[in-house]
């Protein structure tokens, strides 16, 4: 059972009755969300062994035509899907190895699971994908791979191409993350300094036949940019690569082995990332288990539970993370005022991921962000809310899941001395919630489908 670990404190900081009403309904929208996008339940309810036929999402494995099933992957949700798997074949797996977070608490008896960085990668990243690699390259026409991807394993499943070392990829990631590129302009970087994503453990697997279980953390799903599609045809380029980090003013700074793989790659002195013409993708099943729209829709059901008028926004939002803000606490006040886009008491939910444009010093993350800029709009008013978090339980470079603020916020900040104007242009959401203690807390929930934003008018 995922819970917010001070729900109690975070409803009793509403300090109204209609602020605490709709404080307890947002934060129970939000842990029926995190709680339908279980990996393990998910797993099970998805997967069925029919003996000896393994079956999903209408394709069917004829398990006695394989002579070994082999186990890898990677990402914040790997461990549990794991432990799920094995629950499901059991002795069938012949062997595995899955790349998770430090820290992470799975236990899994023929997989191994191996703790790495994120979002940062590190060295630890690297010897667990070389691992994996080296049990796609060993698989023949009879075998089965179970690849295990979600949220995360672009970070959690490294592999630096050519001469690039782990710390220039480090850096490169750094400064991308900080950039306000989106994840999928980021994501064509790294699928281009990778041996191992774009596409790469599908060519390096064939001629084995490859089933894909993916937990989408990417906003629309698109399977090339989930984890980085390593068995997935990739439809950027070495050129496109290149735009990003001239787009974000990244190409001049970016590390000589960096350039130097990119630029070789646009000269096609290197091989591309595979496309979808070669023979490799014939083998290969990419099935989506779970994503944000599922999430959005349960936290959607929560709140029409508790006879309000909802509304899915969408399960596809982009945008820099303070114009987000400032947009639903637009929609926060409509309602309020005039009852629409749906009359009130209404409950309205957004999914999806933001960017930070990074351009002060302090701590903070998008959804803290959001709630930040959403406060700084939201006016005094009662019984209005917008909380705001990240599902797989850490909001940026902080403890954070993410942040919850109401008509009373800006209220109880300037009777605290601060001012959200100017620690919004400090990009420092952490420590404003922190003071108010309107910080929401989870810990890593071992899933990941983006963000939920939930704003309740009572």
């Amino acid at each position: 059972m995922i819970t917010i670990n001070n729900k109690e404190q975070l409803i009793k900081n509403g300090g109204t009755r209609l602020n605490r009403k709709a404080r307890t309904l947002a934060l129970r929208s939000l842990e029926s969300a995190l709680n339908a996008i279980d990996p393990k339940k998910i797993i099970k309810s998805k997967l069925s062994l029919k003996d000896p036929k393994l079956e999903i999402n209408g394709y069917s494995f004829d398990l006695k035509k394989f002579r070994n099933i082999y186990v890898v992957g990677g990402g914040k949700a790997s461990g549990p899907m794991a432990e799920a798997l094995e629950q499901i074949l059991g002795k069938r797996i012949t062997a595995g190895f899955v790349n998770i977070l430090h820290g992470s608490k799975h236990k899994t008896k023929i997989v191994e699971l191996h703790e790495a960085s994120h979002p940062i990668p590190d060295q630890s990243g690297v010897e667990g994908t070389q691992r994996m690699l080296e049990i796609a390259e060993q698989s023949k026409k009879d075998d089965f791979v179970i690849c295990l991807v979600s949220g995360g394993g672009s970070s959690l499943m490294p592999l630096p191409r050519g001469q690039i070392s782990i710390a220039d990829k480090r850096s490169i990631t750094e400064d991308l993350l900080k950039s306000g590129a989106t994840i999928n302009e980021i994501n064509t970087v790294r699928k281009h300094i990778s041996d191992f994503k774009g596409g790469w453990l599908a060519k390096r697997a064939y001629p084995a036949t490859i089933l894909n279980l993916i937990l989408s953390d990417v906003v629309g799903d698109p399977l090339e940019f989930i984890a980085s599609g390593p068995t997935v045809p990739d439809s950027t380029t070495f050129s496109d690569a290149i735009k990003v980090l001239k787009k974000y003013g990244l190409w001049d700074k970016a590390p000589t082995s960096i350039k130097r793989v990119l630029s070789d790659g646009e000269k096609g002195l290197i091989p591309e990332t595979p496309k979808a013409s070669d023979k490799a993708f014939k083998r290969v099943y990419n099935v989506v288990v779970g994503n944000n729209r599922f999430a959005s829709l349960v936290a959607c059901e929560s709140l029409k539970s508790a006879e309000l008028s909802t509304l899915l926004l969408t399960s596809i939002l982009e945008g820099e993370a303070r114009h987000v803000g400032v947009a639903l606490a637009s929609i926060a006040r409509e309602v309020s005022v005039s009852g629409n886009p749906v009359p009130k008491p209404a409950g309205i939910v957004a999914g999806g991921e933001t960017t930070v444009t990074v351009t002060g010093k302090g701590l903070g993350g998008r959804n803290q962000e959001i709630a930040l800029a959403a406060a700084l709009k939201l006016g005094d008013v009662d019984g209005v809310v917008i909380a705001s978090l990240s599902t797989d339980g850490v909001d940026g470079p902080t403890d954070a899941a993410g942040a919850i603020a109401d008509g009373k916020t800006l209220v109880r900040a300037a009777e605290m001395g601060l001012s959200a104007e100017e620690i919004l242009a400090e990009n420092d959401s952490h420590n404003f919630f922190s003071k108010l203690g309107d910080i929401i807390f989870t810990g890593p929930t071992g899933t990941n489908v983006n963000d939920i934003s939930v704003i309740v008018v009572v």
